[in-house]
């Protein structure tokens, strides 16, 4: 099992729009890519001390190395873009790929 998962800071003036697109649409339309069985939505509770607005984590959680590459090359630019379109500057996202072991 493969984590991609993508640890989001927000500022707090986007922060409910933000949470209704996710919801409402972004979060459907990876899922919808099939590449990955399912996904956490997770707010962080502990913030650094020079952290501002809000983070997230989001973990998708593909079957195999192949299907997160598949996403990678033929969904993640134009998904990551409507973000970007969006949101602008407004928001942070770090991505890290974990694997279950």
């Amino acid at each position: 099992m493969i984590v991609y998962n993508v640890t989001i800071n927000l500022d707090h003036d986007i922060h409910d729009e933000w949470v209704k697109w996710m919801k409402e649409k972004h979060l459907h339309d990876v899922m919808a890519t099939g590449m990955f069985t399912s996904y956490k939505f997770l707010k962080l509770l502990s913030k650094q001390e020079d952290e501002l607005g809000e983070t997230y984590a989001i973990q998708y959680f593909a079957p195999s190395m192949e299907h997160y590459e598949r996403y990678q090359s033929e969904f993640a630019p134009t998904l990551q873009k409507d973000g970007r379109d969006l949101f602008g500057e407004k928001f942070h996202a770090f991505r890290t790929l974990l694997q279950e072991v």
